[in-house]
């Protein structure tokens, strides 16, 4: 029972991190119906300029943590306006291929200017705490604590403040929106800018308790891409469920990996939340929390 819930602490703070992931992929994916792959470059981005500020510039943890938001933040805007601001009536697919673009692109600054493994200097190190007899790392604490703080501000945000009413009205109709006088384009811009500080603090969180920051970091946007999958690309609520699942599966195949058969392989915990990915979508095509869509003929 201890391992088990030592197990289960670890999965849900991975998938906290897969949630707001996940997040990001769903404010920009609600505003401008645009899936972007771009956002585990901008994660990585993140985490690397909040080694900068700590270890190169030396200034506080969480002030550090901070200027990489702010600074993500800032180029999420610059994303939009030079770039996909262009692409508005284009098709999907070729705005998708734009971001896939920009992720080679982030991803090869990250790799030029920071080249090799650097570890962060967090306040968590490898810090535990007990809990009778549950052994839980301090960094896993905060994960799951920053989340869950995070998320509930963002559902705050967009059910009772006015930008918030005004992103939520602009996925909802377009149109209609801007009737009400309601700027499309700083919705965009808005919506990428949440979306790039999200991942930035992600991937702060991500660097720290001593898993340190290299190129493969920005991989776990793939994992955390089948998490709204399986929650909904359009909502919100799924992609927190659909992390936390995500998380939580991973984590436990991984920790009772002795007990699997030999013939699934050693890393079967890769693989195994997209096998309950293909299984939900097979009962539900639009996701735990999507909204189904209905064509009338």
């Amino acid at each position: 029972m201890t391992d088990f819930l030592q197990l289960l602490v670890a999965g849900v703070a991975v998938g906290a991190l897969y949630a707001l992931v996940a997040l990001g992929f769903v404010v920009i994916y609600k505003a401008t119906g645009v899936i972007n792959f771009a956002q585990g470059a901008l994660l990585l981005l993140g985490a690397y300029l909040t080694y900068t500020f700590r270890d190169q510039l030396e200034w506080p943890f969480w002030v550090a943590v901070l200027l990489a938001v702010v600074g993500c933040a800032l180029v999420g805007v610059l994303i939009e306006r030079v770039i996909l601001r262009r692409m508005v009536g284009r098709p999907v697919f070729a705005v998708i291929m734009i971001t896939i673009g920009l992720t080679i692109a982030i991803e090869q600054v990250v790799t030029w200017r920071w080249p090799g493994q650097r570890n962060l200097s967090d306040p968590f190190a490898l810090d535990t705490v007990t809990f009778g007899e549950v052994v839980v790392p301090v960094v896993n604490l905060w994960r799951i604590g920053t989340a869950a703080v995070l998320l509930a501000g963002f559902f705050l945000f967009f059910r009772y403040s006015r930008v918030g009413v005004a992103m939520r009205a602009t996925a909802s109709d377009q149109e209609a929106a801007l009737a009400q006088g309601i700027s499309a384009r700083r919705v965009f811009a808005l919506s990428w800018a949440i979306a790039a500080a999200i991942a930035a603090l992600a991937g702060a969180l991500l660097a720290s308790g001593g898993r340190g920051l290299d190129p493969s970091l920005g991989v776990v946007a793939l994992v955390a891409f089948p998490a709204i999958i399986l929650g909904g690309l359009d909502s919100p609520a799924g992609a927190v469920v659909g992390g936390i699942v995500m998380g939580v599966v991973e984590t436990m195949t991984a920790g009772y990996s002795d007990r699997l058969p030999e013939w699934l392989g050693a890393n079967f915990h890769r693989v195994t939340p997209y096998v309950v990915l293909v299984a939900i979508l097979l009962v539900r095509p639009y996701g735990l929390f999507g909204t189904r869509e209905v064509t009338r003929v």
